[in-house]
């Protein structure tokens, strides 16, 4: 019998099918809806290279209709309306950088203080109790007023309108941070590193933090596009930069009274400028999502 048994062949086990490579189209469609954003931080670095006119002088006569040299046609006081469309998201999409880096910084360290030492005792747990209620209580006030009184405080400059839009925009990023400190505050690892002989702050910046930060980044993009729109509200009422500094805000503003007299594209092109950018940000927002919520990341 054993010899008969040795007789039969054996037949090997099949091996396992090897996994599908990830495919380098696959890799460009995750990175495709970021490519609006991308044209448009290009644009934002040759945006005084490739205008055709300069965008803050009167080089044409006023309110003449798109086409020929003028693309965009002119604006009633005689400047070239695409050569200021262009040049404003050079200006509108720095100020939202500047918000965006201010407003994320910031709330990522107050995010991450405020998660560690509110159920603190004593006086470190009373000023985080406070702090967690004062940025509460930030989000009963405007965002417009806040915008208003910093600008007439500071005056209109690029610096001025991105702090005032920092600190409006900083306290989602605030809650979203402290938020997820609470999560990790407790684990087994923090606990670890304390034992080990780190110090609060060191537990915090090389523990705490790097598993704390991720919803305020994917965040980041968020804030980059409504910076951009309460920027263009801030140039709307008049408390933005001034003319003729090149502004989606302002544009639409100044030429909100052309559109009476059938000057409709003093408005139109800043503003589906303004529109791209927003639905830009946007879109990036879905990349950093995906991105940072996939196996791996």
């Amino acid at each position: 019998m054993t010899e008969v048994l040795a007789a039969v062949p054996t037949t090997p086990a099949p091996a396992p099918a090897p996994a599908a490579p990830v495919r380098p189209a696959s890799r460009w469609r995750v990175w495709l809806p970021a490519l609006p954003f991308a044209l448009l931080a290009l644009l934002t670095v040759v945006a005084r290279l490739v205008v055709p006119f300069d965008p803050e002088t009167v080089v044409a006569p006023a309110n003449l209709e798109p086409g020929g040299a003028h693309l965009f046609g002119t604006d009633a006081t005689g400047m070239d309306v695409f050569s200021r469309t262009v040049a404003a998201t050079q200006v509108n999409l720095v100020m939202a950088v500047l918000v965006t880096i201010m407003a994320t910084a910031i709330g990522l360290a107050l995010g991450l203080v405020l998660g560690m030492n509110e159920a603190a005792g004593g006086v470190r747990g009373l000023l985080g109790r406070g702090m967690n209620r004062f940025t509460d209580l930030t989000d009963a006030v405007p965002p417009l007023i806040v915008g208003v009184v910093v600008v007439g405080l500071f005056g209109p400059s690029i610096v001025s309108l991105s702090v005032a839009l920092a600190l409006i925009l900083m306290p989602n990023q605030v809650r979203l941070t402290r938020a997820e400190v609470l999560k990790v505050r407790g684990d087994a690892y923090v606990d670890a590193a304390r034992m080990a002989g780190l110090t609060p702050w060191q537990v915090m910046v090389r523990h705490v933090l790097p598993n704390s930060a991720r919803p305020a980044i994917e965040n980041s993009s968020n804030i980059f596009g409504v910076s951009i729109i309460v920027s263009a509200s801030l140039g709307f009422l008049g408390v933005g930069l001034n003319p003729p500094t090149p502004e989606w805000g302002v544009m639409i503003s100044t030429g909100m009274s052309d559109v009476m007299l059938g000057g409709w594209w003093t408005t139109l092109f800043p503003a589906l400028a303004l529109c791209v950018a927003v639905a830009s940000a946007a879109l990036l927002t879905g990349v950093i999502t995906r991105l940072t919520r996939s196996p791996g990341h």
